[in-house]
């Protein structure tokens, strides 16, 4: 089955199933300081599970664009990959577990006609307080599932949104993949059985303290990985054999002119950075090389594939062909990539030709570094990546090839003096997860609507949004404007501030549809895609702003405003980070 009629089809079933169709949020979250990238169909909605009503009701249906990086060393495997569509159903406070289930057995065969004697579930075993989910076995059971292909764990069946937030038992099911009949009995350790959905039953919360309550309102969020069950539904070993990557591979075929049978790891990584590179770079919130948090993560992809077109003996740049090949196979569906190619070949050009200059060189470097050596130093590994552009994890990449290891404690120490402010992936500090709803991050989410109305006000009315991040401790507010605010600009930005802090308005939500919100005059974030009905936030009668929340109820909440530091972020575009003191 092509991957579009696989995305069509469960569009359609969802729909006649009562769930409006929403589109993909941006791959780069906003005003999320806890994950990097959208990792989950369900991250956007984690609001929505705790509660809030969301504009298109309470049964809904998408593919979401997720990134994750945890899995780096398992690219070009047959099942990981950097960057994935998740289709995904939810019920927010609607149906429940029996529903759910019935849905998905109809998906799979009656639409999808999977054979029932080549299909296997897992259900909860139960842990810690959380009962073993009987009640989901019991449905699996008469729907015409035999015992022997039901299974309890209890490590792979219990989800959660991260740290904190929404979780609850989950169902995976599996299909045999392997050519021989599938056997009576179900071991989910026999990777022949691979897993191509999952429904997890989101009505518990994990607490700050570890505990585990009720939430309010029980939902249901599933998750389909398109690519994994486009490869299954071909019968073929990976995505890598289907249309999904075949024109990018036989690209890097033409231009390394040696085979994908003899070189199947080099070709599958590179294939899958580039297209994970151009998501990133072609997303509403477009992020650029860099050697800092998103930045470096979408630089330690462009290098990754870099070098291993090197290993290929390709001779020129190549990135951007292989780039024009992922905007033609995706930009139909994704109009965002096409919006933005232009944009997304010249970085990967400036990117590729930045580390060809320095590429040759640190391989030699290396080279005379790991000369009877069985471990490289700290120091090293940090003169490698100051010097010729080598993320660590490329050095401990090139390292375990000739089985010696690096001093990885050493170089974080190194990083930090050169760098101690950033939060990187060298430095470990990508933690998964959700943003939190403390009230400090609460707080600072409205401090940033408050700010982007207060500049437009105060400095020009010109002024959009242009990103954010916040953590418990501070914001940060990017926003379009061509030079640095003077001194008396920046003090009346904070007196105004602090004015609409102490007036004490009130902050309410409002339902609306996006046509009206737009006749209002409602900010818009941009780039970002908002469906037909939309929420919108108002500030007393001073903000009226698109957004889904967290905030806070008045602006007495808030604290006085102080700006840390105002800065250029990007071309065209300022920077201020800012902090809420409790007087």
């Amino acid at each position: 089955m092509h991957p579009k009629k696989l995305r069509e089809l469960y569009f359609k079933f969802f729909q006649s199933k009562g769930h409006q169709l929403i589109e993909s949020a941006s791959l780069i979250p906003q005003n999320d300081a806890s994950v990097l990238f959208n990792t989950a169909g369900m991250q956007p909605l984690v609001p929505f599970f705790l509660g809030q009503t969301h504009p298109s009701g309470k049964r809904i249906v998408n593919v979401q664009k997720c990134l994750r990086t945890v899995d780096f060393e398992n690219i070009g495997d047959n099942s990981h990959h950097t960057f994935f569509q998740m289709l995904g159903n939810w019920s927010l406070g609607d149906y429940f577990k029996e529903e759910a289930i019935d849905m998905s057995f109809e998906f799979l065969t009656k639409i999808l006609k999977l054979p029932l004697d080549m299909l296997a579930f897992t259900c909860y075993k139960g842990s810690k307080g959380v009962s073993k989910d009987t009640e989901a076995a019991k449905k699996w059971k008469s729907l015409g599932i035999p015992d022997e292909r039901i299974v309890f764990l209890t490590k792979d069946n219990f989800w959660s949104a991260g740290e904190t937030g929404p979780c609850g038992p989950s169902s995976e099911m599996f299909y045999w993949t392997g050519k021989k009949p599938a056997p009576k009995k179900f071991d989910p350790n026999d990777d022949t059985w691979v897993e191509i959905w999952n429904d997890v039953f989101m009505c518990l919360e994990k607490n700050k303290d570890g505990s585990i309550s009720e939430l309010k309102q029980k939902n249901v969020d599933t998750g389909m990985g398109l690519e994994r069950t486009v490869a299954v539904l071909q019968g073929k070993e990976s995505a890598y054999e289907t249309e999904l990557f075949q024109p990018v591979v036989k690209k890097i075929e033409q231009l390394s002119k040696k085979s994908y049978r003899d070189h199947q790891k080099e070709m599958r990584i590179i294939a899958d950075h580039i297209r994970a590179a151009v998501f990133v770079l072609g997303d509403e919130n477009a992020i650029t090389p860099s050697n800092v948090d998103r930045g470096y993560i979408l630089r330690r992809l462009i290098r990754r594939a870099v070098r291993y077109g090197k290993m290929l003996d390709i001779q020129k740049p190549f990135l951007s062909d292989l780039a024009r090949l992922v905007v033609k196979d995706y930009g139909d569906y994704y109009k965002e990539i096409e919006k933005n190619k232009l944009f997304i070949f010249q970085e990967l050009d400036q990117e590729e030709q930045k580390f060809a200059l320095t590429l040759e060189k640190g391989l030699r470097e290396f080279q005379k570094i790991a000369v009877n050596s069985d471990v490289i130093s700290g120091k090293d590994a940090f003169l490698l990546f100051q010097s010729y552009g080598f993320p660590l994890e490329m050095t401990q990449e090139l390292a375990a090839e000739q089985n010696i290891s690096v001093d990885e404690a050493i170089f974080k120490e190194e990083f930090e003096k050169h760098q101690s402010t950033s939060r990187t992936a060298a430095a470990g500090k990508f933690k998964g997860g959700l943003a939190d709803d403390s009230p400090e991050t609460t707080q600072l989410h409205t401090a940033t609507h408050l700010l982007l109305e207060v500049l437009r006000r105060v400095v020009d009315s010109n002024i959009k949004q242009r990103g954010s991040n916040i953590t418990p401790e501070r914001l940060r507010f990017d926003f379009s404007f061509d030079r640095k605010l003077t001194d008396e600009e920046k003090k009346k930005v904070e007196d105004e501030m602090n004015r609409i802090i102490d007036a004490g308005m009130e902050v309410r939500r409002e339902e609306m549809s996006k046509e009206e919100a737009v006749t209002l005059g409602a900010q818009m974030e941009f780039g970002a895609k908002y469906p037909e009905r939309v929420s919108v936030y108002f500030i007393g009668d001073f903000s009226k702003e698109f957004c889904g929340g967290p905030h806070v109820k008045n602006t007495s909440e808030l604290g006085k405003f102080k700006i840390k530091k105002e800065q250029s972020s990007s071309a065209g575009v300022r920077r201020i980070k800012a902090v809420l003191l409790k007087e």
